[in-house]
């Protein structure tokens, strides 16, 4: 018998929030919710410059966990709003260790999706004695075949509409890199074009990370501020391969060793090819795999949000 899909836990307010100043002019915005004192866990968000929403405080058991939230340099409600000075992968892993000891904890449950796995292996391949368990969605690994993949040909062939949509903005003589031709106007001193090429490159994002339409999602992508933090810090890593040596994360996915986790990935998955995360599962056994079936990359598709549930519940503590 078929059980049902699990779904989020009930609306949640943080119990604690402000702003960290992790240095390099940045205020980085954090929240906890559930349960002071349950079992310490963090939440990284995707883009990079996606922020953290309401959605992600209810994919935790409130009465078990002890969850940080945060939005990571220059997005949501961190300050300065779309700013790239000193916002690099590797600041990133600091600023997760600035907010865990000032949490106090010595380890916790490192939860990422997307942009978030991505910073979650960084994180644990750095810091591997600081993480009790990993759950990791939609695996991305930064290299050069999944960005061609995602913004040079590959999706383009899945979504003709609307990669027409995405190179509107770029002259036909720059369309060999797309992501260079992005970044330019995107760091530019033409507001307007900036603005333009920040609507673009989010709406892309947001028209093909789910299996079948979701008009509500497309149009939070659109929203101008949103727009423009997530496509100038996503561009800005993609830009410069994260900071990442080609294919660092999988070449150094032994230091995982001991950690136990779960990886979770949609089998029609656009923005990240599904090898990857077949290639991480290879390389780090220890942890579950699961495909899902009927599922692209968004974490609120149903078979992918279902699984992401039962794996917070699989590691929470016992009440």
């Amino acid at each position: 018998m078929n059980q049902p899909l699990r779904t989020l836990y009930p609306e949640i307010e943080p119990y604690a929030s402000g702003h960290l100043d992790v240095g390099d002019g940045h205020l980085v915005y954090w929240e906890r919710v559930g349960t002071p004192g349950g079992k310490p866990a963090v939440f990284l968000h995707g883009g990079p410059g996606g922020g953290c929403s309401a959605q992600h405080r209810r994919l935790f058991d409130p009465n078990c966990y002890d969850v940080l939230l945060f939005d990571q340099r220059g997005c949501g409600r961190s300050k300065p709003h779309a700013n790239l000075d000193a916002n690099t992968t590797w600041h990133l892993v600091a600023d997760i260790e600035r907010l865990r000891q000032m949490t106090g904890v010595e380890s916790w449950l490192v939860f990422g999706g997307s942009w978030g796995s991505t910073l979650a292996l960084a994180y644990a391949q750095t810091h591997p004695d600081r993480v009790s368990a990993l759950i990791l969605r939609g695996i991305y690994m930064l290299t050069q075949a999944e960005m061609d993949w995602y913004y040079q040909f590959g999706v383009s062939e899945m979504f003709p509409d609307k990669w027409e949509r995405f190179l509107a903005p770029i002259p036909a003589d720059e369309r060999h890199n797309m992501v260079s031709a992005y970044n330019r106007r995107l760091t530019g001193s033409d507001r307007a074009e900036q603005l333009a090429a920040a609507h673009a490159w989010s709406l892309w994002e947001g028209e093909t990370i789910t299996l079948l339409p979701e008009p509500d999602l497309s149009e939070a992508f659109a929203n101008p501020e949103f727009a423009l933090a997530f496509a100038r810090i996503e561009n800005h890593f993609f830009f410069n391969k994260g900071w990442l040596e080609e294919g660092q994360l999988l070449r150094d996915a032994h230091r995982l060793s001991g950690i136990p986790g779960v990886i979770i990935h949609g089998r029609y998955d656009m923005p990240c090819p599904a090898r990857f995360a077949w290639a991480l599962h290879k390389a780090w056994p220890m942890a579950e795999f699961h495909l899902i079936e009927g599922a692209g990359h968004a974490y609120s598709e149903p078979g992918i949000l279902d699984r992401l549930i039962r794996a917070t519940d699989q590691f929470a503590p016992e009440i």
